[in-house]
């Protein structure tokens, strides 16, 4: 098919991010002037709608119908009265009623088990229904906000330790600069190699978190996790005399179907694994799953909530909606995305990626632990200085953790041999002129830049040739 219209293929180019920027921007000053209704009987969520035909002060009965009761005129007084949502508020950007903002009240009554508990999955299940993404009439929809009452947030597991106690836990002071890093290669490795590239990062006490990667699976015949898991375990403990009393938590790689996680969990933590990794993404509902039957055990894993996919939802779903859900079922660590010049890398970013921090970080009720930020995807040691000034300007250190792959475990030698000690070393380097200050007050756009001069000055060579590599159309 040859495409013969300009506006055709102009229209097959929409900028979806620039759109969302805006959206997010302008849903987050009315949210501001119009906070979302609060009722301790129901779960308010607010969605942006963009309507074809309707107005947002009738779509509301419409989803009430198809979210809860199935009545459109319950009996005054009844259970199904109790059992079915309405509209709690609207607020329309323009004449024509059918865009901008309406928050919708779910009643409890009709989602609670008799412990007064639910799930994140019931949550999205009513809140995220057919009702609102898959009818032709929403030409767009967007959960932004989940309003959930105290009572029931307390009864979530959240986090095992959450940034506070893993620091704790792990010997790392709060204001100290906590680093994980990534096995590369991320394939195709036995358990044998996996031990000696844990005994690498290891032997760096920079490092208090080390992690396999999503594309290593658990279940393979040559290289299975709980004999990855072990080698690792003593390659750790190979490391005790160079990591002092600094702990370090290791997580493989946890995926399969269903009834194969737990039997995977079970099996690493047997083996020593004191933290554990997958993708809640495609599996909503592992988390909780793993929290709840790992929850009894002396020093249960600290999970590891990567990500992966979850651009895929929140096209339909805010990533902080997501996010505020995985924290509530228990992830100690969670995924943003690393500051740093020009144009992002991965999302989120700007407002996005503000919001999200702020819901794994901020205090809520329940006493629920807050999550650990991994800013990672892209962090290196020309961006890390930002990085460390963003997080102190914030009041984030404690519960930043500056996950490094690549920047670490690819940078080459002089001669050539790729070494991962030689990219931590890189990355000390790096550490150090930020202690000193030589970047206080230069700006994001011109630190890479500086780096090199101040690096080509103090004569800091593992930095110079990790710039060169990370940078090569800035530094030739």
């Amino acid at each position: 098919m040859t495409i013969s219209s300009p506006d055709t293929l102009q229209s097959l180019w929409h900028d979806w991010d620039a759109r969302e920027e805006l959206i997010r921007e302008i849903v987050t000053g009315r949210l501001e002037d119009n906070p979302p209704a609060k009722d301790d009987d129901y779960v308010v969520a607010t969605y942006f709608l963009a309507l074809r035909t309707k107005k947002l002060a009738e779509i509301g009965k419409e989803i009430a119908y198809h979210s809860t009761s199935g009545i459109k005129q319950p009996p005054p007084g009844s259970l199904l009265e109790a059992c079915t949502g309405k509209s709690v508020g609207v607020d329309e950007f323009d004449g024509t009623g059918r865009i901008g903002l309406l928050q919708m009240a779910y009643p409890l009554k009709m989602m609670l088990n008799r412990d007064g508990q639910l799930t994140s999955c019931d949550l999205l299940h009513t809140s995220a229904g057919a009702i609102m993404f898959d009818v032709y009439e929403n030409q767009d929809c967007r959960l932004v906000s989940l309003a959930i009452p105290d009572r029931v947030v307390a009864t979530f597991p959240g986090p095992a330790y959450g940034f506070r106690n893993l620091r704790a836990l792990n010997r790392f002071g709060a204001d100290e600069p906590a680093f994980g890093t990534i096995l590369k290669p991320t394939a195709g490795i036995l358990p044998e190699e996996v031990g000696r590239l844990v005994e690498e990062a290891a032997r760096n006490p920079l490092f208090l978190f080390v992690k396999e990667d999503e594309n290593l699976y658990p279940n393979l015949d040559y290289s299975p996790v709980r004999d990855r898991t072990t080698q690792a375990v003593a390659a750790i403990e190979r490391t005790k005399d160079v990591r002092g009393e600094k702990g370090l938590v290791f997580a493989p790689h946890i995926t399969g179907g269903p009834h194969e996680l737990l039997d995977t969990v079970h099996a690493v933590v047997e083996a020593g694994a004191t933290g554990v990794m997958f993708s809640e993404s495609f599996s909503t509902g592992s988390v909780r799953m793993v929290r709840e039957a790992t929850k009894h055990l002396d020093r249960p894993p600290a999970i590891y909530g990567h990500n992966a996919g979850l651009g895929v939802r929140e096209r339909c779903i805010w990533r902080d909606v997501i996010d505020y859900l995985a924290r509530l079922d228990g992830i100690d660590f969670r995924q943003t995305a690393p500051v740093r010049p020009g144009e992002p890398y991965i999302r989120p970013y700007r407002a996005a990626w503000e919001a999200s921090e702020r819901i794994l970080t901020e205090e809520l009720p329940g006493g629920i632990h807050p999550t650990m930020i991994a800013r990672a995807g892209g962090l290196d040691q020309g961006n890390i200085v930002m990085n460390l000034q963003d997080a102190e300007r914030r009041g984030l250190t404690p519960a930043i953790l500056l996950l490094a792959g690549s920047a670490i475990n690819s940078i080459k030698r002089p001669d050539g041999r790729t070494d991962p000690a030689y990219g931590a070393e890189a990355m000390l380097q790096a550490l150090e002129l930020h202690k000193t200050g030589d970047l206080a007050d230069v700006q994001p756009e011109d630190q890479t830049l500086r780096l090199m001069d101040v690096a080509r000055s103090k004569n800091l060579v593992a930095l110079q040739d990790a710039l060169r590599q990370r940078y090569p159309g800035v530094f030739s």
